[in-house]
């Protein structure tokens, strides 16, 4: 407690000022009456990050902001919905802040980001000491309001795949004087059919279970945000943003399971699954910024709270060979909530342009669980006793970082920074007063080198210790019914994961980049598989032992006909050394070395004939390894569409197609001691998409970060 007091004491303390600058996405010059426009590429590599420039781009028409986020180079997306690049793990930033959502909530959330809101997406592969990650980084840019008066525009999209779905949105922006507003809203309404089939093997008995599911769900989400800033004077801005979202969920399930013994059927199930939640997230965020634009210091400071809460009633019946039928129900209705508050300094040290930047963040929380199971006794739902429970999480974690940047000879450019977080928590269950608390410190040092021989060759050297603790969600230990007759449960013992990584990039003609990196870890937590009281159990564990990556990624951006066409191309290999890590924990089966591959292209091409038609597609290819799991196929993603502008009338129609070609889905199998357990299934990402935009106002943007100075390099130059 004393070292959090501590922390907060000097957060508090160090308040000076700071505020951003502002350059635009479009620089104009004008030269005796003739106007010379610069337009980014589409795709920007710098010392640390890839950014893929989506501003007007055909790309956003009828897309997501999670739709474009799947066709950003460097990303890929399992079928847990987990978010990686370059094989790292992701934190995702909304304009330079942290989301609270992980995984599926984040995927919902972003489904109600309209593309057409989109600036930009940064994927920034070796982040500064001043992000909270433990990987990667991906920071999403929205637009702003530049110009005085009123701008906006409304969406429409249909989409069909298995089932129609529907959404629709609203985004205004307002700007006059000293004031910006900005104001969205949307309503999305979503129909999914899945399909998957499982096969679970157990090495003891060599057992196997056939499990075919199919799942049908409804998602009605409403969202709205509000962005109001102030400027106080030419050096001082205060502002306020608030976040809702909301969701209600439907969905339906049927298994049929089939159990063998010595390949032959000893019983089979039909379980049916009805489940009706609901999900409400109310965010916050208030904050003040100084900016002294001569001696380039800058403040940003920050406080917020969010609340979620989450109920979910589910029916789960089930017929069996033996015995007849099983009938049970369960309740949830979750509570979270999270306080924090975060401050960020930055200014230049000496007459040479160095760069020093620090700051810090705590942050409190406060997350219920309650969790109620009933069994059917005569046509009466009696509470199970022995299953029902609450589950809490209370958490602070600190945090204070400091980076140096300093150029060398002016080609020379270093960064170097050290990260300090120190967290304290409590998991706690109430039946049974079983309580687990902890806490550490942890130090987490990142050194960034680039030297450049010419304009035209550069070399960048980075390191970078980060630390992956579990979400809270993951320590739960209630042992909760899934859909397809198996169980799944957290974990209170769960570790962190330490990690070092280490890269190289080589830059050449500004065109063609190609990284290299190494990362090692000496623990992981993967999903085990246990069998009790005859039932599969999926639940995290930590386990020990080296796991060595290797990787290279190289990447190129192409402009043909006079910068109509643009082509953008990315490969990798990666090559995993689990043999340390699999004759430590009996992994039988389990590959010893698994190779990676992935690739993705864009392109897009403007004014097609000249008729104010744009067209763009994009593929990806991915391998579906990662940590105990091991694929059977790759992944292929496709999509390409049309937009026909109406300048006369600022609208726009779109169509576009995804995945019509091949629908993508998983198909791996996971190893554990006791058996492996292979996972098809069937998404319902494919089919056509048709939109409609209606703009009105001058539609000339910004980007929403709190620094708009484009930092292009690392080193001083950093964007962080």
């Amino acid at each position: 407690m004393n070292k959090t007091i501590i922390i907060a004491a000097l957060l508090c303390g160090v308040i000076t000022q700071a505020q951003e600058s502002k350059t635009d996405t479009a620089k104009t010059e004008n030269i005796k009456e003739v106007v010379v426009i610069a337009r980014k590429p589409t795709i920007e590599n710098k010392a640390d990050r890839t950014v893929f420039n989506v501003a007007n781009s055909a790309i956003l028409t009828g897309n997501s902001t999670w739709d474009v986020l799947r066709m950003t180079p460097l990303v890929n997306i399992d079928n847990n919905d987990n978010v990686q690049a370059e094989g790292s793990s992701v934190t995702v930033y909304i304009n330079d802040r942290k989301s609270v959502f992980t995984g599926k909530e984040l995927k919902e959330y972003l489904k109600t980001i309209p593309a057409d809101n989109l600036m930009k997406i940064e994927v920034i592969t070796t982040p500064s000491a001043k992000y909270e990650t433990p990987g990667a980084v991906i920071n999403i840019v929205l637009k702003k309001n530049e110009n005085e008066g009123l701008k906006g525009s409304v969406t429409m999209n249909n989409s069909q795949s298995s089932k129609n779905s529907q959404s629709s949105s609203l985004n205004l922006n307002y700007h006059r004087k000293k004031i910006t507003q900005s104001l969205s809203a949307s309503f999305n309404n979503s129909n999914s059919l899945q399909s998957s089939y499982n096969e679970n093997l157990i090495y003891a008995d060599r057992s196997l279970t056939k499990i075919n599911t199919v799942n049908n769900s409804n998602w009605q989400s409403p969202s709205a945000s509000s962005s109001t800033e102030f400027e106080l004077d030419d050096k001082n801005n205060i502002g306020l943003v608030m976040q809702y979202y909301g969701s209600e969920s439907t969905a339906t399930s049927e298994a049929k399971g089939e159990y063998y013994l010595n390949d032959l059927l000893q019983n089979y199930y039909t379980k049916n699954v009805n489940s009706k939640g609901h999900n409400h997230f109310i965010g916050s965020n208030i904050f003040y910024k100084y900016y002294d634009k001569e001696k380039n210091k800058i403040l940003d400071l920050n406080a917020g709270i969010n609340y979620e809460s989450r109920d979910n009633n589910s029916l789960h019946s089930t017929i069996l060979s033996t015995p007849a039928y099983e009938d049970i129900k369960t309740l949830s209705d979750d509570q979270n909530r999270e306080y924090y508050l975060k401050l960020d300094y930055s200014q230049p040290v000496g007459k040479a342009g160095d760069q020093l930047e620090f700051g810090g963040k705590t942050s409190f929380r406060n997350n219920v669980m309650p969790y109620e199971y009933f069994n059917d006794v005569n046509n009466n739902w009696i509470t199970d006793a022995t299953r029902s429970n609450t589950f809490h999480y209370l958490e602070n974690l600190s945090s204070a970082y400091a980076n140096f940047s300093k150029t060398f000879f002016k080609k020379f450019e270093t960064r170097i920074g050290l990260r300090y977080e120190y967290i304290n928590f409590t998991v706690k269950q109430e039946v049974g007063n079983i309580e687990k608390k902890e806490s550490y410190g942890t130090l987490l040092p990142d050194l960034l080198i680039k030297y450049s021989f010419n304009e035209n060759y550069n070399i960048t050297a980075t390191y970078k210790h980060s630390l992956w603790r579990p979400w809270y969600t993951e320590f739960n230990p209630f042992l909760m019914p899934a859909e397809n007759g198996t169980y799944y449960r957290g974990n209170m013992e769960l570790q962190p994961n330490p990690n070092d990584r280490f890269g190289l990039k080589l830059g050449l003609y500004k065109k063609y980049f190609i990284a290299a990196n190494f990362s090692t870890t000496n623990q992981d937590y993967w999903t085990s598989y246990s069998i009790e009281d005859g039932n599969t159990i999926l639940m995290p564990t930590t386990y020990y032992g080296r796991v060595n990556n290797y990787s290279v990624y190289a990447n190129t951006n192409q402009s043909f006909l006079k910068n109509k066409l643009n082509i953008n191309l990315n490969l990798g290999v990666s090559y995993t050394d689990n043999s340390d890590f699999k004759q430590r924990n009996n992994f039988v089966g389990m590959k010893e070395y698994i190779t990676n591959f992935s690739g993705s292209s864009n392109f897009s091409y403007t004014n097609l004939f000249n008729k104010n038609i744009n067209l763009n597609g994009w593929v990806g290819v991915h391998s579906q390894n990662w940590g105990n799991s091991v694929g059977n196929k790759m992944n292929v993603f496709h999509s390409i569409g049309a937009t026909k502008i109406f300048p006369k009338t600022q609208m726009e129609a779109g169509i576009r197609l995804n995945n019509i070609f091949r629908r993508p889905g998983n198909d791996f199998v996971s190893y554990s001691p006791i058996g492996a357990f292979k996972n098809v299934g069937k998404w319902d990402w494919y089919g056509l998409n048709v939109s409609f935009v209606k703009r009105f106002g001058n539609q000339k943007v910004k980007e929403s970060t709190k620094q708009n100075v484009e930092k292009e390099s690392g080193g001083g130059k950093s964007n962080n």
